[in-house]
């Protein structure tokens, strides 16, 4: 572990987002602006500049923070492309891909044990389904209305035809107005995202596995540089990404003594959607391996103002694959509610996306989570919160029915 007096002066980021189909200057834009936003509030200095180095997506942070002078990289490891590619279906696909997800979460048993951690994703999983059954039975009666409407006008053959074909055309547009619309929607989005680990049981796709192999490489050459600590952060979907990347690394090359301190932040983590599916045995193994290691030093955030994270639900416990010597991650609450003003929360309460994001925003009446002070501050995750204690209300109880740690 990293001295204790030790401040950070040099930092790489790695940022893994979630299941989003996003440009990253999408979260750099995020980062400046939310930076200068807490920076206000807090009282430090922070700034943006073109990213240095190698790698293709990502910027430069300047921050004074405490009286020290920090400079950090930070890139967004970048998977969007293959998102991209899952959600390019068309409509008769999108139904198919819910069915078969439905069946998986139902006939595994996987929906009624996720729903003895915490209602609000498991809701957010439902939604997408709902909401694309109300869309086809709209398009249905719509569908029906037109063809007894033109065959009361044309009693025969030909009325019915025609009717049931104007009908189709109709059921059609009102499909497609709402698949085009669905930036105000999310029922597709939302759909694909579960649809994404569902269709292969909880395996990673082979595609993803490949990727995840870079991030290694990528990870692994910035532990051999200069930084004095490497910062990997796993935000939503990219937190289980971010468990088997790093467990991948460590496996690979272990944990040398000299170098940068390795450390490892999840926000708003979904792990238990996919560790709590048949065939994720691969997640399941590198959960309980990371939970045993010393490093790198694993903080997990989450907020049950998040309706779309499991809420200090420790992911490998309530996955059931906690060792006896289980000694991470760190768990506890951004507390939204506390560490933004009333005004504030009652304008953002019932965004949920939007909250969903919120671990990388600004709070206006911050606690000790500052997500621009963790990745542009003087101190390493440890030395922020080392000596933290977790959240009394965290879940621990393992309810998972699969814990199988191999094929």
């Amino acid at each position: 572990m990293s001295e204790q007096g030790k401040e950070v002066h040099r930092r790489r980021v790695f940022y893994i987002p979630g299941y989003d189909p996003f440009h990253p200057r999408r979260y750099r834009e995020l980062y400046r602006k939310e930076s200068a936003a807490q920076a206000e509030i807090t009282g430090y200095e922070i700034g943006l500049k073109p990213k240095q180095g190698k790698g293709p997506y990502g910027w430069h942070v300047s921050a004074l923070i405490d009286g020290a002078q920090v400079e950090s990289e930070i890139e967004v490891l970048y998977w969007a492309d293959m998102v991209k590619v899952s959600m390019n279906m068309g409509i008769a696909s999108t139904y198919g891909v819910m069915a078969q997800t439905a069946w998986t979460y139902i006939s595994t048993g996987a929906l009624w044990r996720l729903m003895r951690l915490r209602k609000g994703p498991v809701i957010a999983a439902l939604y997408p389904v709902g909401f694309l059954l109300v869309q086809a039975s709209l398009a249905w009666l719509a569908a029906y209305g037109i063809a007894q409407g033109v065959q009361t006008i044309l009693p025969s053959g030909v009325g019915a035809a025609l009717g049931w074909g104007l009908g189709a055309l109709l059921a059609y547009g009102i499909l497609d107005f709402f698949r085009r619309k669905d930036n105000k929607f999310f029922a597709y989005y939302l759909m694909h995202d579960y649809a994404y680990s569902a269709r292969t049981r909880g395996a990673n796709p082979a595609e993803l596995e490949v990727r995840m192999g870079e991030f290694v490489t990528r990870i692994g050459e910035a532990m051999e540089g200069d930084a004095d600590e490497v910062l990997v952060i796993g935000h939503s979907s990219g937190a289980h990404i971010g468990v088997s990347v790093l467990a991948d690394l460590l496996r690979a090359k272990g944990m040398q003594e000299a170098g940068p301190e390795l450390s490892f932040l999840t926000l708003g983590q979904v792990v238990p959607m996919v560790s709590f599916l048949p065939e994720a045995w691969r997640l399941r193994a590198d959960l309980a391996y990371m939970a045993s290691q010393d490093r790198p030093f694993w903080v997990d955030v989450t907020a049950p103002g998040d309706g779309c994270a499991f809420a200090l639900c420790d992911p490998v416990s309530v996955s059931g694959v906690a060792p006896q010597d289980k000694k991470q991650p760190l768990v506890f609450s951004a507390a939204f509610t506390q560490s933004l003003s009333p005004e504030r929360w009652r304008e953002l309460r019932w965004k949920f996306f939007r909250l969903h994001f919120q671990y990388l925003c600004a709070f206006d009446a911050p606690k000790d989570y500052d997500y621009f002070q963790i990745t542009a501050g003087p101190q390493t995750l440890l030395q922020r919160y080392g000596t933290r204690v977790p959240s009394k209300s965290r879940i621990e109880a393992p309810v998972n029915r699969f814990t199988s740690l191999a094929p």
